[in-house]
């Protein structure tokens, strides 16, 4: 028999979205910030020229070009003032995390709780100011290199650096302000917005090919299957669980003896969600970025590097794939799943897996299960974000597509909608719980007096 909550939530409707006062603040909360967001990129940086870029841009449109432009929401290909988007962040967070992995000070500080939550988050916004100042310098010398500014020169660098550093610091405020005030996850919405922006135009021009002859539309045809099978799969894998048996014995309270009762503990096939992807694709952004805006002056050992680790190349698709099964082992271990975390919580509910005693013989375990779900969750992972890079330079498709931007969309799709969810389920409940004491006064109120 299904419980209340679940009556509640199987009977949950969007109607009651009106009534929900909270809740459409925060919406149209987030909707602002992600406005202002859209605006910034296209505020595009002192000193570009504006046509040199244009059409250095549509030559790198179905290249690395397309990469960074639907990975910035188009900022990049504008040099807008968002142009270095939110990756540096990204990059931030894992190196502090690989950091609080290895020295026990900052491991310390993950265990005091909210104090320390915010000295690991202070560490991370110095370190994405570093990582920024060093993309920005970067992109500025390749700006210049590609002879794509009017007036090149220190004050020049300064200028690109100043801007897109402010950018960088600008658009991670934003992003925390929608976690902590809107709904969803501030960072990953900034991503998915940019990502979805970018989709009509290059839809558009992936269907005009297909009527000037170009392409196939065989070809058309079968991408647009993929397109809808990959994303049922991703659904599909996202709300995979492995499901353990908890059982809870017998308790007495009092004179009174309560049955043990039992539950499931749900680990999901894909723990890490789709933050592996966004990592293994934020430590490729940076030489591409350079190398893009670099031109025919890219030096000898950034030419090596792009020979062996372009994208399509062998070696670019190994290492995606070993950076993908590394941060989703990573990040499971350390952020999405603690198996020493969650069996010291069963064994201090009193909870237990039949036939595994509670405490270290449980957390060994749960990492065992892990590690082998894992062998699922990241072949799948590697699966989806490699497919379309091969068939994309496979069948020459003239629009970046890749796997991890259908990951992000869609995991992103899910977690906000779930969101929303919990937020109208909890409006229900106080619903409820009003009606209930409005009743108990009611009641009283009528209760006959005693003569």
């Amino acid at each position: 028999m299904a419980s209340a909550a679940e009556q509640m939530a199987a009977n949950l409707s969007w109607g009651a979205l009106g009534k929900a006062t909270e809740l459409r603040q925060r919406i149209f909360f987030t909707i602002g910030m992600l406005m202002v967001y859209r605006l910034g990129t296209y505020i595009p940086v002192p000193g570009i020229d504006a046509a040199a870029l244009r059409e250095f841009m549509d030559g790198a449109s179905a290249g690395l070009g397309g990469i960074l432009s639907m990975f910035t929401g188009g900022a990049l290909g504008r040099m807008g003032i968002f142009a270095l988007g939110i990756m540096p962040y990204i990059s931030a967070s894992i190196i502090v995390q690989l950091m609080s992995s290895m020295f026990p000070a900052l491991e310390q500080l993950k265990k005091e709780g909210e104090q320390g939550r915010k000295k690991i988050n202070q560490y991370t916004r110095y370190a994405t100011v570093l990582l920024a100042l060093f993309q920005a310098w970067g992109l500025a010398a390749s700006l210049e290199a590609g002879d794509l500014a009017h007036d090149p020169g220190l004050f020049f660098r300064l200028t690109v650096v100043v801007t897109l550093v402010g950018g960088t610091m600008f658009l991670m405020w934003v992003g925390e302000q929608i976690t902590a005030r809107g709904i969803g996850n501030g960072i990953s919405l900034i991503i998915f917005v940019g990502i979805v922006a970018e989709i009509p135009a290059a839809l558009a021009q992936f269907l005009s090919q297909g009527r000037s002859g170009t392409i196939h539309w065989g070809v058309i045809l079968a991408v647009i299957v993929m397109v809808v099978a990959v994303i049922a799969f991703v659904v599909f894998m996202e709300r995979a669980l492995r499901k353990i048996h908890i059982q809870y014995p017998r308790r007495q309270v009092g004179m009174k003896v309560y049955d043990g009762g039992s539950s499931h503990l749900p680990i999901k096939v894909n723990p890490a969600g789709v933050i592996p992807a966004i990592f293994a694709s934020s430590l490729l952004l940076l030489p591409t970025t350079i190398a893009t805006f670099s031109g025919d002056s890219t030096g000898p050992i950034m030419s090596t590097i792009l020979a062996y680790f372009g994208p399509g190349q062998p070696l670019y698709l190994l290492f995606f794939v070993t950076m993908i099964v590394f941060f989703s082992y990573f990040y499971t271990a350390n952020v999405a799943f603690k198996s020493d975390e969650v069996a010291e919580n069963l064994q201090k509910q009193g909870g237990f897996i039949p036939g595994i005693r509670p405490g270290r013989k449980t957390e060994d375990y749960l990492d065992y299960v892990v590690a082998r779900i894992l062998v699922l969750g990241s072949a799948y992972l590697a699966a989806v974000c490699l497919l379309p890079e091969i068939l994309r330079s496979q069948l020459a498709i003239p629009f970046y597509f890749g796997g991890t931007s259908v990951l992000i969309v869609v995991s992103v799709t899910m977690d906000t909608i779930n969101q929303i969810q919990s937020h109208l389920l909890a409006h229900q409940y106080e619903g409820l719980i009003e009606r209930s004491q409005l009743r108990g006064k009611r009641k009283a109120k009528k209760a006959p007096t005693r003569r």
